[in-house]
């Protein structure tokens, strides 16, 4: 937590862009967004590592962590932010010819060549499902990814698309994954394993009930029934202490947070245009599908998967992480009340600067598909 404060302090108060004027001759925005390829590498190369060097502290059989001595480190909290800053950068980029497309028969289709990073995702996603049994993170990724396209295209069809190639993957890992297979049966009766497997689940509901509207009172609850409280059900233990206007408490916060961060997003210069924007929508969809997420999983609307309540559930690289984002979010707010009057030699973002030294201009997300033809000739 204190780690979390100093991050967010840093990311606050710290003039980055000068910093960064003066070391890359760009503003912090330019330099994330001009090394795409760069962030797409390095989370590639972390996710990889942990096949080969992760540990498991918790005894959980999920080998996602780093030990370093000191303190143990998920390299999935980290990638997270950084998927968003490719993605961002990348659909920002290819806007134009991802949201077009052309006609074959009576079919309107996409642009395939610009679609590889929903299959490029969905792989990703399904991966790390098989080969880490990290349920959570794939879900979480992929539908980032997914809000993220459809912010930058407009178009519902790319969503479906990928939410039925989602749903088919899961299927097929349902008949071949055993962890898979075991969440969705504990999902679906738990109590027909009480003593085994749905033990947690089990004792979570009675917690939640015991709860009532205004709970059992701070304290007064007995949460260590519940395995793994502090991680997957942390949000139980405030329901059975705090009861029903506690958790509605604790919803309200997540909205207004949610609400705030898509609100930065609105702000920047350009309606949904632009790396910054694009970033602010991915940054804000990690916190409302990790809450939706945890929350569904512990009232038993969806299977239960690994993944933490942001600033609640217990873990120090997701506390990290989370002050990180909040931190990058403000830095977008900041940036856009303060381009109207920012001193000279500070880029805006009304232009970008690409390698080549040229700048494009932002462009809509929709464009007529006439004007995208003649554009290719």
């Amino acid at each position: 937590m204190t780690l979390g404060v100093i991050v967010l302090a840093l990311m606050i108060f710290l003039p980055w862009d000068m910093i960064f004027i003066r070391l890359q001759s760009s503003s912090l925005m330019d330099w994330l967004d001009h090394h795409r390829y760069i962030w797409l590498l390095l989370g590639i190369g972390m996710t990889g590592a942990t096949f080969f060097l992760g540990t498991d502290p918790n005894n959980s059989g999920v080998k996602v962590w780093f030990n370093f001595g000191l303190f143990h480190f998920q390299p999935s909290e980290l990638l997270k932010i950084i998927l968003v800053i490719y993605m961002a950068s990348y659909l920002d980029q290819h806007r134009e010819l991802v949201g077009s497309s052309y006609r074959l028969g009576p079919l309107k289709l996409p642009p395939l060549p610009y679609l590889v990073p929903l299959a490029a995702m969905w792989g990703i996603a399904m991966a790390t499902i098989i080969f880490q049994r990290d349920l959570g993170a794939a879900l979480l990724l992929f539908g980032v990814f997914l809000a993220m396209l459809y912010v930058a295209t407009g178009r519902a069809l790319y969503v479906m698309g990928g939410v039925a190639a989602f749903a088919v993957g899961a299927i097929v890992l349902y008949r071949f994954v055993e962890v898979v297979r075991d969440r969705v049966s504990i999902w679906l009766d738990p109590w027909a394993m009480a003593q085994g497997l749905g033990y947690q689940i089990v004792q979570a509901t009675y917690a939640l009930a015991s709860g009532g509207v205004f709970g059992t009172g701070l304290g007064r609850g007995v949460p260590t029934i519940v395995p793994a409280i502090h991680t997957d059900f942390v949000f139980i233990a405030i329901g059975e202490e705090l009861g029903l206007a506690g958790t509605l408490a604790i919803l309200i916060t997540y909205l207004l947070l949610i609400f705030r961060g898509f609100h930065i997003a609105l702000r920047v210069p350009g309606r949904f245009r632009g790396f910054e924007q694009l970033l602010a929508v991915g940054l804000t969809t990690i916190f409302a599908i990790q809450t939706l997420v945890i929350l569904g999983g512990n009232v038993r609307l969806i299977p239960l998967t690994g993944i933490t309540l942001p600033f609640i559930s217990y873990g120090g690289s997701s506390i990290l992480i989370n002050f990180l984002i909040v931190g990058l979010l403000m830095r977008i707010s900041l940036g856009s009340q303060t381009t109207p009057g920012k001193p000279a030699g500070i880029p805006t973002r009304k232009s970008q600067v690409v390698r080549s030294g040229s700048t494009r201009p932002l462009t809509p997300a929709i464009v007529p598909s006439f004007a995208m033809h003649r554009k290719e000739r």
